[in-house]
């Protein structure tokens, strides 16, 4: 027999019974049943009840253990009583009868519990992160992540990509994030960064001929945490494919994505539906780039109808360049204690509050009348045309945010989520998707300079010539993947000639001598025939988060960081010691230098 196992603690069944079988494992619990001791023996694969009487050589033993004590058990396989059967186990059908138990490895006093799923703190979580692993939830998670990405690998393969690796130590890039530095020993003074994406690298891959390109690439970005994004690193499905348009991207990228989703979360519909959306709409009609589509709520510009109006508020924002008032309309919202609680809302979001109207039977039972204060001041005709113009009706209401987008556009993005749940509006069980597309190329920072809004190495559409106008009123060939209100996938067809690329970072301040010095293996290539060529990248992690039916991405990372972007159980980041230090020439200057 083996030295440890014979079976893992899901494989046996009724057809072993009567089997002598060795089982190792974690004590998951003991229970004492007045002189006969059981054990649910846990291993990766599943759980086993173990059993011993006073008349078992191993009684004596098993009193000892502990939970989460590693022990082996040496026994017989019985059939269980019909009334004891547990259809919930595989194993539910028979126990172990032990004869046998050597202790491989005893547990201290547990800081938290393995058994159930009690939530702890998270410090404790991640400090004593093996042990939280070891909880069935995460156990699942864990799972499923392994389980998508060789599904992930599968696929691609099956679409005829093939994997690459791309260096893990390279040069600093402007991704849109602070870059991981790492000093060079050997060049003193210099410093590595560690890859925000492996952009160029995917490109050159593409100027050296490999045509369809994928990989499981670790990414690293110095960024400030939020419940779905990792501080530090993260990784993604890595796509570039040569000779291709917008729509190849998408044309390979949807059924890997739909068929992904259908296979791991086959309780849920998967929309096949997947509409193109213009950055400027979704802005517009959703408040986000990643819009939440199972929220059918659509925002509307609704400004004529208070140009010149009895409620001064608005009125007076409509004098001002680049204002306007947006509605949220919300069917079946039409009472004033909603009203009163959404304007609460907007108040803790930092505004002074949601305008808002909701129409009701007129107290002469003349048909509908628009109610609450905004209605009185801006007069029934008007409210009447908003009404029409929404198509809205008797129960229904509409909320109002004016002043210039930006500084609204995010507190009415997150008005229109919360009014989508709160009426019920908002599907379950749904995954829903959308391309959003046209990208601008450019921004204006606070300072009033121009920069790059989204990736720097996009084709600008219209190329050349779209860079003689103004930088603001140029589209990218761009394009991000939203779900559920998350985005899942960023990409677009790459600049692949040099004297467009030149003119598209001069615009954002950046020389040619610059852009040589930090990009010059990618120009240098360009410049020996670089063909079109485009891709994108869908974030591993928060694909799992969704599939996993949770919305904090810590969950389904194996050893994450915590809120602050340390490792809790590595004691990371740590202090160098001098000699570190004095080997790269470095000095660790004090926090108030």
């Amino acid at each position: 027999m083996h030295a440890y196992r014979s079976h893992t603690c899901a494989a046996l069944n009724k057809s072993n019974v009567g089997e002598t079988i060795r089982l190792s494992g974690w004590v998951h619990r003991v229970r004492d049943h007045g002189g006969v001791l059981f054990i649910d023996l846990r291993d990766h694969y599943g759980i086993t009840q173990v059993l011993a009487d006073s008349d078992s050589p191993a009684f004596a033993a098993i009193e000892k253990v502990r939970a989460e004590w590693v022990i082996q058990i040496d026994g017989r396989v019985k059939a269980r009583d019909a009334a004891l059967v547990n259809p919930k186990l595989p194993t539910g059908e028979i126990e172990v009868y032990a004869t046998g138990l050597t202790v491989l490895g005893e547990a201290a006093e547990l800081p938290m519990p393995v058994f159930g799923e009690t939530e702890y703190p998270e410090e404790t979580r991640l400090t004593y992160r093996f042990l939280d692993l070891r909880r069935d939830g995460m156990h699942r998670n864990m799972m499923l992540r392994s389980n998508v990405v060789r599904s992930l690998r599968n696929r691609m393969w099956d679409m005829g990509f093939n994997e690459f690796q791309t260096p893990i130590i390279t040069a600093s890039s402007p991704e849109g994030a602070r870059d991981f530095l790492v000093p060079s020993r050997l060049h003193p003074g210099k410093f590595y960064a560690l890859p925000q994406a492996p952009q160029q690298f995917k490109q050159l891959i593409m100027v050296a001929g490999f045509d369809r390109y994928f990989q499981i690439a670790p990414c690293f970005r110095d960024e400030d945490p939020r419940a779905d994004r990792s501080p530090t690193d993260f990784y993604q499905l890595d796509i570039e494919m040569s000779f291709v348009e917008q729509e190849d991207v998408f044309a390979v990228v949807q059924p890997v994505i739909t068929g992904l989703f259908e296979e791991f979360a086959p309780h849920k519909t998967v929309s096949k539906d997947w509409p193109r959306i213009a950055y400027r709409d979704s802005l517009l009609w959703y408040g986000s780039d990643k819009p939440d589509l199972r929220n059918p709520i659509k925002m509307q510009v609704v400004s004529e109808h208070f140009r010149g109006s009895g409620f001064a508020v608005f009125a007076k924002l409509l004098e001002q360049d680049g204002t306007q008032i947006r509605a949220i309309p919300a069917p079946k919202g039409g009472s004033r204690k909603f009203c009163d609680r959404m304007n609460a809302f907007a108040q803790q979001q930092g505004l002074p509050g949601m305008g808002y109207i909701f129409w009701r039977e007129a107290e002469d039972g003349s048909g509908t009348e628009a109610a609450g204060p905004l209605a009185k001041n801006i007069g029934p005709e008007r409210t009447e045309a908003i009404r029409q113009q929404l198509g809205l009706g008797m129960g229904d209401a509409a909320f109002f945010l004016g002043g210039k987008p930006e500084a609204f556009e995010a507190v009415a993005g997150r008005a229109r989520n919360v009014i989508g749940e709160e009426l019920g509006l908002t599907e379950k069980d749904t995954f829903r998707f959308a391309w959003i597309v046209d990208f601008p190329m450019y921004e204006k920072t606070d300072d009033g300079k121009i920069d790059f809004s989204h990736n720097p190495f996009s084709m600008p559409q219209g190329g050349m010539e779209a860079l003689n106008g103004d930088p603001l009123d140029v589209y990218a060939y761009q394009y991000d993947l939203a779900c559920n209100g998350y985005e899942l996938i960023s990409g677009g067809i790459r600049n692949h000639k040099p004297e467009i690329m030149f003119r598209a970072f001069e615009l954002a301040g950046y020389p040619n001598s610059e852009v040589e010095k930090r990009f010059g293996g990618m120009v240098k290539a360009f410049k020996y025939g670089a063909p079109p060529h485009g891709g994108c990248a869908a974030g591993i992690d928060r694909i799992v988060m969704l599939l996993a039916d949770t919305t904090n991405i810590r969950e389904v990372i194996m050893f994450p960081m915590n809120q602050r972007a340390e490792d809790l159980l590595m004691n990371a980041p740590s202090e160098p010691t001098n000699e570190q230090l004095r080997e790269l020439r470095l000095r660790v200057l004090p926090k108030d230098a």
